[in-house]
């Protein structure tokens, strides 16, 4: 088990998967599973790690830009590692993503995508390979496409024992 001092996310859920990478999140550490129903295991992180302690100046903040986005359908079409290991799950169109998260990173510059260390890309995390996961094993799990609806943005907080919904904004 990892121990961290958690951190807030702002994603989009994606319930059609939530099973799939809750099993695997169990499997590999079972203190980040969460016990609230609709909080979404299986995501597509706009920003984080975002902001410890957020104010209602904050949320409004947030709301503002995800009310400029209409909902929108996409699907997890391919799935790919990285250079690192990471397994991951790509949406088309990636276009709305993109834009929330230039959007959100631009209203909350104290806290850039994945605290400025990689590029911004959307993506679902599924697996690592250090824990034995491959593309082919991957593949045997999911069949892809995956169709999904984003209507809602959630503020997630991830830690040891205390992953739980925050706040949530619909889109539009």
């Amino acid at each position: 088990m990892i121990r961290t001092g958690g951190h807030t996310v702002i994603a989009i859920a994606v319930p059609e998967l939530d099973a799939v990478v809750r099993e695997r999140t169990e499997r590999y550490d079972a203190s980040f599973v969460s016990a609230d129903d609709g909080f979404g295991h299986a995501h597509v992180t706009l920003l984080g790690p975002w902001l410890p302690d957020p104010g209602p100046a904050d949320l409004d903040r947030v709301g503002g830009v995800v009310a400029a986005e209409p909902a929108f359908d996409f699907a997890l079409t391919r799935a790919e590692q990285t250079s690192r290991g990471l397994l991951m799950l790509v949406p088309e169109p990636a276009a709305p993503f993109e834009r929330l998260t230039a959007a959100l990173a631009a209203a909350f510059p104290e806290t850039p995508p994945y605290a400025g260390e990689f590029e911004p890309r959307p993506h679902l995390t599924l697996d690592h390979v250090d824990t034995g996961a491959s593309l082919a094993s991957l593949a045997a799990e999911v069949v892809l496409p995956v169709a999904s609806r984003a209507t809602e943005v959630q503020l997630q907080r991830w830690a040891n024992d205390d992953c739980r919904v925050l706040h949530t904004w619909g889109l539009g």
